[in-house]
């Protein structure tokens, strides 16, 4: 009996592809959504088709379908979630670096720390995004003499990255 319907698109691999994959699938620290990806693209390569690996991890054969398009089409880029539209963010990487370097060198007129309030009046943010930013670096205004500020050299570009994750 002939097989009817549409013939999935042969997946291969470029050099160490697989091993990549393969490690990924048994990772446990990769969210498990990203480990069934990465498991669909090694059944595709095997060479079953659509409905077959579907039955194996648990998504419908159009999800299936979805995946092997886009391994196709962008790699293994393509199996990472993209971005979501949502609402831009309000404060900007300009400000948050702002925010963090005054917190750290300097104190308000008149008192021993800052403030969400005196902090927003400042640098002209909200009090709850001081609060937010604060909150994603650990800042602690109030315990000055405690907080040991990291030596790495890449620590503008970390700080940049988490705020970029964070609006995600």
């Amino acid at each position: 009996m002939a097989k009817r319907g549409r013939i999935a698109p042969a997946v291969s691999f470029a050099g160490e592809e697989r091993d990549q994959l393969e490690s990924c699938v048994r990772s446990r620290s990769l969210p498990s959504g990203l480990s069934k990806r990465f498991r669909i693209i090694l059944l595709a390569a095997d060479g079953f088709g659509n409905k077959e690996i579907s039955e194996k991890v648990g998504l419908s054969r159009a999800s299936v379908g979805e995946w092997r398009k886009r391994y196709l089409e962008k790699g293994l880029e393509g199996l990472h979630d993209e971005l979501r539209p949502g609402r831009p963010r309000s404060v900007s990487d300009e400000k948050v670096a702002a925010l963090i370097h005054k917190t750290r060198k300097t104190r308000p007129e008149g008192a021993t720390h800052w403030s969400t309030r005196t902090m927003g009046n400042e640098i002209g943010v909200s009090p709850m995004s001081i609060c937010r930013v604060w909150q994603t670096f650990g800042r602690k205004p109030h315990l000055r003499d405690t907080f040991k500020f990291p030596t790495d050299p890449f620590f503008v570009e970390k700080v940049r990255d988490v705020i970029l994750l964070g609006c995600i």
